[in-house]
């Protein structure tokens, strides 16, 4: 009985280093498979937030994806199985390099709406300041 478990640790152990997934001959480097997977989250994103936009402007999300990064859906998903398949985590460790672009891209867009929010609140006052000039030049007799 022990001499069982001691081979069924032993096949554990053995399929646990190997790879499931055979290297794809077109396998989409690391970092390039990054900026698919974050355009990927965008699109997705977008598609739940407002898909009519999309439509209406006849856009296909994930051809488009896969256009701007010049890729195929075979490609795609041959990549993302052979990724997924690897051991400790590397899989993990691109899908949190994906999540920490992510967080940079919004720091960027929030910063730059508070700056367009400052920009449009002092032309609202220039604007207020203009007003009020001419109303007392109007109000003179």
């Amino acid at each position: 009985m022990i001499k069982g478990y001691l081979y069924l640790l032993c096949f554990v152990l053995v399929c646990c280093t190997e790879n499931l997934v055979e290297k794809p001959d077109n396998l989409i480097p690391e970092d390039k498979m990054v900026s698919v997977l974050m355009d990927l989250a965008l699109v997705n994103a977008a598609k739940s937030t407002n898909i009519s936009v999309l439509y209406n402007n006849d856009i296909e999300p994930m051809a488009y994806v896969f256009r701007k990064h010049d890729i195929d859906s075979l490609q795609f998903v041959e990549s993302d199985n052979y990724y997924a398949s690897l051991p400790k985590g590397e899989y993990e460790r691109m899908y949190k390099e994906v999540d920490l672009k992510l967080e940079q891209k919004l720091k960027a867009v929030e910063e730059a709406k508070e700056v367009r929010d400052s920009l449009m609140r002092l032309e609202r006052e220039k604007n207020n300041k203009e007003a009020d000039t001419l109303m007392v030049k109007d109000s003179l007799p």
